[in-house]
């Protein structure tokens, strides 16, 4: 395992501007640690989504998103007219909301599905993969006697660590996570935190959340956006327990939601 205090990726000035007239967040200059998880925590619309999504290129897919900005992955701006969206996409995985298992493929296909988009066919390594996925993702147990079963068959917290193994199959270098939980019931969504405390040895973790609790439980680190703006950003214990800039206090003390 990396040094945990060294950056593995990074944003300098980070904007992202829809139809050229409003900013869904501002100039956001901030650092993610390897094999460290980083929480986004604030109201609902205050930018946290959209900064996501601006980490691995996901605005390329929103005509009327504009973004400004550096992003840097091991100090290479992904941003960088050379490179190629889809390669940055299998360094820096995405987990949705909701769990997003193709239902009618196999699990096994499932977890294989980015394998298959690179050309990667021989059966050894395939199965190799979608092994040592599954496990990664504390699913292994549960489904390696039905990997021939649709995805849509399992349950909804299956269904989201399976979305979690297949992002694991191409072997990222960051995994972003957007409120990965919100649909689970408590049972799936202690499975999940379970699994992000053991992921961040492997992999560097982001994820935005509205459970506060839960950012205190699963990250290392916190930042808080409003309306658009990274208002503070530090270690998750010392944010919630001394918070410094007076909107963070609101918000952790239920202010304002």
């Amino acid at each position: 395992m990396s040094d945990s205090t060294e950056i593995r990726m990074e944003t300098k000035g980070l904007g992202v501007l829809y139809n050229k007239t409003h900013y869904g967040v501002r100039n956001v200059s901030l650092q993610f640690y390897n094999n460290q998880v980083t929480a986004f925590i604030g109201p609902s619309g205050c930018g946290k989504t959209t900064f996501l999504r601006a980490l691995n290129r996901m605005h390329d897919l929103s005509p009327e998103a504009q973004v400004e900005g550096q992003v840097l992955l091991d100090s290479e701006d992904i941003y960088a007219p050379q490179v190629d969206a889809v390669v940055v996409r299998r360094k820096i995985g995405m987990v949705f909301q909701k769990p997003t298992p193709f239902p009618t493929k196999s699990i096994y296909d499932n977890v294989a599905a980015g394998l298959y988009l690179v050309g990667i066919r021989k059966r050894e390594i395939l199965d190799e993969v979608v092994e040592r996925s599954l496990r990664n993702a504390a699913l292994w147990d549960e489904v390696k006697d039905r990997l021939n079963h649709p995805g849509g068959s399992l349950s909804g917290g299956q269904q989201q660590r399976l979305s979690i193994a297949r992002a694991l199959a191409v072997e990222p270098e960051v995994l972003l996570m957007d409120e990965p939980t919100s649909s689970l019931d408590p049972n799936s969504t202690r499975s999940v935190e379970e699994l992000i405390r053991q992921l961040k040895d492997k992999v560097t973790i982001i994820i935005v959340t509205h459970n506060m609790q839960q950012a205190i439980r699963v990250s290392d680190y916190t930042a808080f956006f409003y309306t658009g703006d990274m208002v503070e950003f530090g270690l998750t214990k010392e944010l919630f327990e001394n918070p410094k800039h007076p909107k963070t206090q609101e918000y952790l003390s239920g202010a304002f939601s």
